[in-house]
């Protein structure tokens, strides 16, 4: 058989060589094709059926037809009502028609594309899961998390936006503002006429907010003198609303407040050097005697317990996006690794490549099964401060490692941002610190599962 399979290959060889002479225009008889038809009709059935077979596979190797991408390997999309899958589809249609091809040119001019409010608006997909009395839909918090994700696919910086203005903001107001104050302020802002900011973190104050915030405010009647800075506050350079947390220097407990953005005393200064999602327009908020009316002090909010009953909310989202921002990385990663080729054929026919294609998808599907229970959890109303910190931990993890993989497959490649990994790898290291880092989470669960606090 060896010595079949030498004089074949040296009698194509031979042939190859022939051919490619005469088609430079060298003059040269084409000799070796009889001397080869003449070998394969003295072939016998079975060698001509493995030559055959041979040829199949050449042909697959460098013709592959590649199924369809799909990330969600376990079909949890599945769980949603027909109505509810259909505005998760009418959300990716949005993403993929409107701001694909606009992605990576904002992300690099670091500026944020107002044009697509107007169309996010008749999406119709803020306030979701909040009271029809303020213009709220009442639908499920695991519809809002896979729409969250759906975004975070496409563009993980559009996700903070919609984050911040319908889960920070207006949850603020949901959970900590009077029924007149409810009543007042979110019915607009579920329309998008009105979009909102949170203000919590400091330049000196992150994840001590809990008792360091050293933004103050002091109540002379009915109006409170707020002084302090913010930073890294999204939407805050445009926002109509921005809600500041503030410590009372009379009882020293939190107190949240509705500020216009262009309330007397108060600034707003763009940060310019961000690495990670550049979109989101974060900003330095400066308030030098800002003066707000008590009607504008969250009337539920007085203690920081208060805020974090917000961010125990709000951090499932931030897992749901680090699903979605994973996701967004590893289909561009997975269509890349099918039109390049190496070796004569696409990288994807590698065992090393389907190999860490396989550890990728394996983690995404683990996150989207815990975020989908967490989901779940919290709509039966059983959700906890310490699973929402674990589900934040372990997918902001494997959304940093999975984005890392995903640069690695595509080589150099990876690093340039035309080809749609290098701003999921960047934005994952936000998601990685925001609502409350890997370590202050983990604290919350160590806590939960010990009985013991490690906090100082």
């Amino acid at each position: 058989m060896q010595e079949f399979w030498d004089t074949l290959s040296e009698n194509l060889k031979k042939t190859f060589q022939d051919v490619e002479k005469h088609r430079k225009g060298d003059l040269v008889k084409l000799a070796s094709i009889p001397h080869l038809l003449s070998f394969l009709q003295e072939m016998g059935p079975e060698d001509l059926l493995l030559l055959l077979d041979q040829a199949r596979k050449i042909k697959r190797r460098k013709n592959p037809k590649f199924p369809p991408i799909n990330s969600d390997f376990y079909d949890v999309q599945g769980l949603l009502p027909e109505e509810d899958r259909k505005l998760v589809t009418k959300v990716r249609e949005f993403m993929l028609a409107e701001v694909a091809p606009i992605a990576n040119e904002y992300w690099l001019k670091a500026e944020f594309p107002f044009q697509i409010i107007g169309a996010l608006k008749k999406l119709n997909i803020i306030g979701l899961t909040m009271d029809k009395s303020v213009g709220g839909q009442e639908r499920s918090y695991l519809l809002e998390g896979m729409i969250g994700e759906e975004i975070a696919r496409t563009d993980t910086s559009v996700c903070t936006f919609f984050g911040v203005h319908s889960g920070l903001a207006m949850n603020s107001i949901d959970m900590c503002g009077s029924d007149e104050q409810r009543q007042k302020f979110l019915p607009s802002m579920i329309t998008m006429d009105k979009i909102g900011a949170f203000g919590l973190t400091e330049p000196d104050v992150g994840s001590a907010a809990s008792m360091g915030l050293k933004t103050s405010c002091k109540r002379n009647g009915d109006t409170w003198t707020i002084s302090g800075q913010k930073k890294w506050i999204g939407n805050a350079t445009f926002a109509d609303y921005i809600i500041i947390w503030a410590k009372d220097e009379d009882d020293h407990q939190v107190k949240g407040f509705i500020v216009d953005r262009d309330t007397p005393g108060m600034t707003t200064e763009k940060i310019e050097d961000k690495l990670s999602l550049r979109t989101v327009q974060n900003a330095i908020i400066t308030l030098k005697d800002c003066k707000v009316k008590e009607e504008r002090r969250l009337q539920k909010a007085n203690s920081f317990k208060d805020t974090a009953l917000v961010l125990k909310k709000t951090r499932v989202g931030v897992a749901w996006q680090a699903v979605g921002c994973a996701k967004g990385a590893y289909e561009n990663t997975l269509a890349y690794t099918m039109k390049r080729e190496q070796f004569g054929r696409p990288i994807a026919g590698f065992q090393i490549t389907q190999d860490m294609l396989a550890q990728m998808l394996s983690q995404i599907t683990a996150m989207q099964c815990m975020v989908t229970r967490l989901s779940q959890l919290q709509d039966l109303g059983k959700l906890s401060d310490e699973q929402a910190s674990l589900a934040k931990i372990f997918c902001t993890v494997s959304c940093r490692q999975i984005t890392s993989m995903s640069r690695e497959l595509m080589g150099g490649n990876g690093i340039l941002i035309s080809n749609n990994v290098g701003r999921f790898l960047a934005d994952a290291e936000a998601l990685y610190s925001y609502e409350g880092t890997k370590q202050i989470n983990s604290l919350v669960v160590g806590r939960a599962i010990t009985g013991m606090s490690a906090f100082t």
